[in-house]
């Protein structure tokens, strides 16, 4: 693994290590006090996403502010930094909603037609009495892809400005799903770096790819899926975080031929596990993490995909990203 500053989440703290190697060093440990439910990093500014709004440090997490102005849902599921325009963030919340910021995620402009899609087509949580969420984003350039879990798959192409349904998504998850359609439950998304039109989507009923921007989708695997890494140098190189049904019998999984096939890449775990799952992988350095759905980390390096647990001092992690 590189030198890197890694943010990791639990709780309702967020911990700043320094990874030299394959080792993590913990550099400091900072209370925010809210239920933390997502990290993103650029430069010298890390964002906190909270059940209760959005926090902000410039100094690697030592000290914290309030970032929630123009948040009208203060509940936050995702956060990212566009990785191409730092000063571009986003935000997802729980009731689905789409928040932007244009000054480095210092404050934020609600995007109203998603809000609307999600009124009009019913989207909802099997958990929470809330409407639907949006839990990831994915990035190329102008183009911009948002998964809403129980509400289907998002796109911008105007730098996250508006917002539509893929062609390919219903965005109603009360319909019968139509042939070539992507599942409505949307857990994450990723777009390959070869093509803004290239991408990947786990879902609650199944493992999608579309080759052109979401107009149509082949599910690749019949599984119960949260969390996919797609190699930036190889799109048909992929690791998966299948399970049974909702974190039964999850393990992860491999393909070299684009989805054909798959076969175990678990070395050093005892898989399946009974009662947890892959929630995200997350590249820092050289290296692949698992967040997993029990609170534990794992990692593994790229090149030979041997797992170990890491941070077993850290309990209920739910998120995990390199300081870009």
């Amino acid at each position: 693994m590189d030198d890197h500053f890694v943010f990791v989440a639990a709780d309702e703290s967020l911990l700043t290590f320094e990874a030299v190697g394959d080792t993590w060093h913990e550099i400091l440990r900072s209370r925010i006090g809210r239920r933390v439910t997502t990290v993103s990093a650029c430069e010298s500014a890390v964002i906190v996403g909270t059940t209760d709004g959005i926090f902000r440090s410039e100094d690697l997490g030592e000290t914290w502010r309030m970032a929630s102005a123009g948040l009208t849902i203060p509940h936050i599921r995702w956060l990212s930094y566009h990785p191409e325009t730092l000063a571009f963030a986003f935000a997802g919340t729980e009731p689905a909603t789409i928040f932007i910021s244009w000054d480095g995620a210092q404050t934020w402009r609600e995007c109203p037609e998603v809000a609307e899609l999600r009124d009009k087509l019913g989207w909802y949580l099997p958990y929470s009495p809330e409407a639907g969420c949006v839990r990831g984003f994915a990035f190329h350039g102008s183009r911009a892809y948002a998964a809403v879990e129980q509400g289907g798959l998002l796109r911008s192409d105007d730098r996250g400005q508006t917002w539509r349904l893929v062609e390919g998504s219903t965005g109603n998850p009360h319909i019968e799903l139509p042939k070539s359609f992507i599942h409505p439950d949307v857990h994450s998304v990723v777009v390959h770096p070869s093509s803004p039109d290239l991408v990947f989507a786990p879902t609650g009923g199944g493992f999608y790819r579309s080759a052109d921007g979401g107009k149509t989708w082949v599910c690749l695997y019949d599984c119960y899926c949260r969390a996919v890494w797609a190699d930036p140098a190889d799109p048909n190189h992929l690791l998966l975080g299948p399970a049974d049904s909702v974190a039964s019998n999850g393990r992860i999984e491999e393909t070299v031929d684009g989805g054909r096939t798959w076969r175990l890449a678990s070395t050093g775990l005892q898989v399946p596990w009974p009662r947890h799952m892959v929630e995200r992988f997350v590249q820092v350095g050289s290296e692949l993490v698992a967040v997993l759905s029990n609170g534990h980390l794992l990692a593994a390096p790229l090149n030979t995909l041997a797992w170990r647990r890491i941070l077993p001092q850290v309990a209920d992690v739910v998120a995990v990203t390199p300081m870009r």
